[in-house]
Formats: C-alpha cells, structure tokens, sequence
C-alpha cells in the first residue's frame, strides 16, 4: 500500500484533526485501488497507464467524494468505488488534455505523449477511460448515468474550448461554460457520489454538487492566475503553456475585452499584439507572462476566482453545522487564498 500524507496540509487544510486522520486513511486505500485499477497486463499499457498514477497530484475529486460521504455513512466500500471511479475518469482526461495542449510537463513529469507519442497516449487515455467505466458500473445503473452525463460535459467543454465562442457570444462567458464543463461537473460528481453512496437525502446530495460545481469554476480561475504567477515547480506544470498555445484564460479574455471596448491604452493593445503572436521562444512567453503579472486583468481574475468560492459556500447553508461544513467552508476559502 502506498501512504499518502493526511489532508491537514494537502488539498483539504481540515483543522479537525479526527476527521483528517479518517479520510487520510481512506486515501490511503483509494490510492491502493487506484493503482490496482490501472495495472494492465500488456507492458506498455501498464507503464503508460501508471505514469500520471505515479507522479502523484492533488487526489481532489477523491478526497471531495469521501468528505462529502462523511455527511451519511462513510464505510461503505462503494463509497471508495466512487472515489476512485472519479479520479481514474481525471486521469483519462489529463492524457486527451495534455495532446490537445502540447503541454510539456503535467505533475513535474514529462507528459505521456512526449514519453511514448500522440497515439499511445489518447489510447492510454482510453483506457483509463474504461477502467473509470468498469468501476462505476459496479456502483449500479444510476450512478453509470451520472458518469454518462459528466462524461458529456467534459467532452462538450473541450469541444467549445477548442472551437472557440460562436458569432455574437460573449467570450468571458463562453470561457465560463468550458471550465464548468471540462472541470466543475467532475467535482460536482464527485461531492455527489460521495454523499450518494453515504445514503444522504436527496437534498443534501444536490447541496454538495451545486457546492462542487461552483469550487471547480473557482479552482480553474485560481489556476489562471497562479499559471502567471506561480513557478513550474511549485505547479508541476510548465508556466504560460496555455499562453503559448493560444489556449484562452481568462486573464487575456479580459484583456481582449478591455481592448475590444476602447478602454485599453498602447501599452494594453501592445500586449494583446503580443499574446497573439509568435511565443514560441521562452524569451517571448517569459515576457508576456511578466507583462500579465502586472495587469490589472490579473488581479480581476482573483476576485473572480474569490467570488466563485464564495457562491461554493453558500451552496452549503442548507447543511447543519458540523466538522464536515465547516471543513468545506475551510477548503473554499483556502482556494481563494491560493489566487490571492
């Protein structure tokens, strides 16, 4: 079994020491399933599959499902099913992204398509893909149509992400939709799973994943911000890619916004000029990430990404007081945080 340090200083800070200890060790057996469900009996499957396993993460999806079942019954092993299923569906996803994005590097290691090639790594990306499916099917019928449907959206969004917004859409909120479908729906079915298979009412089920659905906007944004002002080593992935490839973040679509309604000086349509031009060189992507930092488009992005964690709390006033809301409350106001 491979130990994994408890929540109190990974992705959930919880004070409450009893319940950090319980879900860490829950995360310790998610982590075991996790790697048995991706062991492939065909070498190359078998080290593909594992490399995003093994470089490690943030384990956020699993870790919301089993905090949220700590709202009913947390001991079931569907519970842990669930938990798994969402982060093998994350995985899948990361493998299709990184192709999309040509990004690099994904969790300081090199992505699989720089690895073993484009091909290799969409199918291994398959592959997780049906590993997610074959853990979720055993959940039961309803549980494979929320998957369905999640797996929906997140197709949806990288579709209109990679497309663009369509003639007379607003960008900004075209943009909005991509993140709450390519990473808002899967926390939001985490949370739901989670309380699902805990046996919470029907309403503190929906509680959780509206809660879910408006952390992952707000987790996404803070990630547009910290890709400009964190390092690759601190994020584990390699700063302004999505810059480099054209990919809209929300920093440059208030940007293009500003520039587009006059409100822009030189300097503004200066830097616009540039983010559309050539970044393949690292002294040009270094530059216009250095030019951001200073924007005021950045610091509108942090209190987007604050305002997005603060709808996520209030999707929790329905909830009774407890460890378990208030480490929620906690996790939302330490992602704002992380953008501030």
């Amino acid at each position: 079994m491979t130990s994994v340090p408890p929540p109190t200083t990974g992705a959930f800070p919880l004070a409450d020491s009893e319940l950090a200890g319980r879900i860490g060790a829950r995360m310790e057996s998610v982590e075991e399933r996790l790697r048995d469900s991706v062991t492939q009996a065909d070498r190359l499957a078998d080290t593909a599959s594992r490399h995003l396993v093994d470089a490690g993460g943030k384990r956020l999806r699993p870790m919301l499902a089993l905090l949220a079942a700590e709202l009913g019954d947390s001991s079931p092993d569907e519970v842990l099913d669930a938990a798994v299923g969402v982060e093998l569906t994350h995985l899948a996803t990361l493998y299709h992204d990184d192709v999309m994005d040509s990004a690099p590097v994904r969790r300081g290691a090199p992505s699989a398509h720089e690895v073993w090639g484009n091909s290799v790594a969409i199918l291994v990306g398959d592959l997780l893909f049906a590993r997610a499916s074959r853990t979720i099917a055993g959940l039961g019928p309803e549980a494979v149509l929320i998957q369905s449907a999640t797996f929906e959206r997140l197709c949806l969004g990288q579709l209109h992400e990679t497309v663009g917004p369509g003639e007379g859409d607003d960008a900004v909120e075209h943009y909005i939709q991509v993140l709450a479908d390519k990473t808002a729906s899967l926390l939001a079915t985490s949370a739901r799973l989670g309380a699902m298979f805990a046996g919470c009412a029907d309403e503190t089920v929906e509680c959780v994943a509206a809660y879910g659905e408006r952390l992952g906007v707000a987790f996404q944004l803070a990630d547009d911000v910290l890709d400009l002002t964190s390092s690759g080593e601190e994020s584990g992935k390699t700063q302004g890619t999505d810059l480099r490839e054209h990919v809209p973040t929300m920093p440059v679509l208030l940007l293009r916004r500003l520039v587009a309604e006059g409100q822009g000086g030189p300097d503004d349509v200066a830097l616009l000029a540039a983010l559309d031009g050539d970044l393949s060189s690292d002294e040009a992507l270094a530059d216009v990430v250095e030019r951001l930092r200073a924007h005021e488009v950045l610091a509108r992005t942090r209190t987007l990404a604050v305002g997005w964690a603060q709808d996520a709390v209030r999707e929790l006033a329905p909830l009774p007081e407890g460890r378990v809301k208030a480490a929620m409350e906690a996790f939302a106001s330490a992602l704002a945080d992380r953008a501030a």
